[in-house]
C-alpha cells in the first residue's frame, strides 16, 4: 500500500445550468476557457504545481468530453503508476446503483479510492473556478493550526457577501460560526469551496452523515464538524479567483485575459496552466486581417477583423467579417461579411455569410431571463446559423436553424430558437 500525504478530490459533476446552452451537452468543467483551455485545467494545474500528484476527478453530468480531455493525465504530468489522475463516475454497486446526490455524498461513495492511499489529508476542490493557488501553503497553515478542517476563504465586498457562505472567525483565524448566504452578513470572508480535511475527521463525518439526503459540505459536513468540537480554520486567499457560473461572469473572465496588464496571467513561467492541445497547425493571419487586443489560438485562420475577442483553436473568420468583444470556441466558422458583437459561440458552430449578431436594444429573454442576459448572444455547440439573418441581444440559439426559423430574417432581442439537433 502506498501512502500519500495529501490527495485531492475534484468535484467535476456539475451541470452548470446558469450557463444555458453552453452546458447542454457538456459538463461545466469541460467548457472551453481562454481560447485553448477548459475550466478544469485550472484546478488540475494548481494540483501539479502544488506538488499534489494524486487527484480523483468525480464526474456525473455529461462526462464524455471531460473523460477524453483528462485521458490518463499526460498534459498535467498526472500519468503516474502510483497516484496520478483517476476519473471517478458513479457506478453500479452490488446492492444498489446511486447517482451522487450532493458534494459530500459523492466523496463518501469514493471512500475506497481514498482509503487506498491512506492519506493524512484530503483536499476537496470544485472543478469550475478560474484561479491559481498553491495548496501546499494552505496545507502548511492547516498543520500550523493543528486544524481538523481548513476552509479557503476570500474577502468579498460586504454588499456582495449575502451571495456566499460566510465564515465568522476569532482573532486566531478559528471559525466560530458560519452563515449560508446571510441577509445581514457579519463578516466578508466567503468560502471558496476549497477544503483541507485531516483524513480521520473527513472519514468520521462522512460515515456519520451517510444517510443524510443530498449530503453536502456546506450544509451538513461543516456544521457536523463544528458541533462535534473539531478545529475549523479559515485560510485567507487574496489572489485572483473567479466563479464562472453565469454567462456574464464567464464572458467577463475571458475578456479580462486580454486586458493590457491582465489581472490573471496565463503566461507566467513559474505557474503554468497545462491543457490537452490537439491542434498543432500554426495560426494564419492574412495580409488584410485586422486584429487588436485579442487572444488567437493555434490553428485559427483570420481573414477579417477581430477586436477585443478570444478566438479558440481551429476557428476560421472569413473575409469582411468583423468580430468584437466575443468568445468563439474551437472549430467554428464565421462567414464572410458577418458583424458579431458581444457573442459567446460554443464549439463546432457554422455561421453563414452576412449574419449580424448583437443588434438593437436589450430585451428580457423569453426562455430564461436570468440566464440569457448581460446583452449577450449565446449559441450552443454544433449549431448552424443560416446566412443573411439579424440576431438581437439576450438571445439563445441551439441546433441547426434554417431561414424559416427567422421571421423577416430576424431574431429579435430576447428571442430564442431551439433548432434540430446538430451532429
Amino acid at each position: 500500500m502506498v501512502k500519500k500525504e495529501m490527495i485531492a478530490m475534484l468535484l467535476a459533476g456539475g451541470q452548470g445550468s446558469r450557463l444555458g446552452v453552453l452546458t447542454e451537452k457538456v459538463a461545466k468543467p469541460a467548457v472551453a476557457f481562454g481560447g485553448k483551455y477548459r475550466i478544469i485545467d485550472f484546478p488540475l494545474s494548481n494540483c501539479i504545481n502544488s506538488g499534489v500528484d494524486t487527484v480523483g476527478v468525480l464526474t456525473q453530468y455529461q462526462p464524455l468530453r471531460l473523460n477524453s480531455h483528462i485521458g490518463i493525465g499526460i498534459p498535467w504530468d498526472l500519468d503516474r503508476n502510483v497516484g496520478g489522475v483517476t476519473v471517478l463516475p458513479p457506478y453500479e454497486k452490488s446492492e444498489s446503483s446511486q447517482w451522487y446526490t450532493g458534494t459530500a455524498n459523492a466523496i463518501f461513495q469514493n471512500m475506497a479510492y481514498m482509503e487506498s492511499y491512506n492519506p493524512d489529508y484530503v483536499l476537496i476542490l470544485s472543478g469550475d473556478h478560474i484561479y491559481k493557488m498553491d495548496y501546499e501553503v494552505m496545507l502548511d497553515y492547516h498543520k500550523a493550526n493543528k486544524a481538523d478542517v481548513t476552509i479557503a476563504t476570500m474577502p468579498v465586498p460586504m454588499e456582495e457577501a449575502s451571495r456566499f457562505g460566510i465564515m465568522i472567525t476569532d482573532e486566531t483565524g478559528r471559525i466560530t460560526e458560519f452563515e449560508e448566504k446571510p441577509e445581514h452578513p457579519r463578516s466578508n470572508l466567503a468560502s471558496m469551496g476549497i477544503y483541507i480535511f485531516s483524513w480521520p475527521t473527513l472519514k468520521e463525518s462522512l460515515i456519520a452523515l451517510k444517510d443524510q439526503k443530498g449530503c453536502d459540505f456546506g450544509k451538513h459536513i461543516l456544521p457536523y464538524c463544528r458541533d462535534n468540537g473539531k478545529r475549523l480554520f479559515a485560510y485567507e486567499f487574496n489572489g485572483y479567483w473567479k466563479d464562472v457560473g453565469t454567462l456574464g461572469s464567464y464572458w467577463e473572465a475571458n475578456m479580462e485575459l486580454i486586458d493590457i496588464i491582465p489581472e490573471f496571467n496565463l503566461y507566467e513561467e513559474f505557474w503554468k496552466i497545462y491543457t490537452k492541445a490537439d491542434i498543432i497547425r500554426p495560426q494564419y493571419i492574412s495580409n488584410d486581417a485586422v486584429i487588436d487586443r485579442s487572444l488567437i489560438s493555434e490553428g485559427a485562420e483570420i481573414y477579417g477583423e477581430v477586436h477585443n475577442s478570444v478566438i479558440g483553436a481551429d476557428v476560421i473568420i472569413e473575409e469582411g467579417a468583423i468580430v468584437r468583444g466575443s468568445i468563439i470556441m474551437r472549430h467554428c466558422r464565421i462567414g464572410s461579411g458577418c458583424v458579431i458583437d458581444k457573442a459567446i459561440i460554443a464549439e463546432n458552430v457554422t455561421v453563414g455569410n452576412n449574419v449580424v449578431m448583437g443588434e438593437g436594444e436589450e430585451a428580457l429573454n423569453v426562455l430564461k431571463p436570468a440566464v440569457y442576459s448581460f446583452g449577450l448572444v449565446t449559441i450552443g455547440e454544433n449549431s448552424q446559423i443560416p446566412p443573411n439573418v439579424v440576431i438581437g441581444k439576450n438571445t439563445a440559439i441551439t441546433g441547426i436553424t434554417t431561414p424559416e426559423d427567422y421571421p423577416d430574417g430576424k431574431l429579435a432581442s430576447g428571442g430564442a430558437i431551439i433548432g434540430k439537433e446538430g451532429e
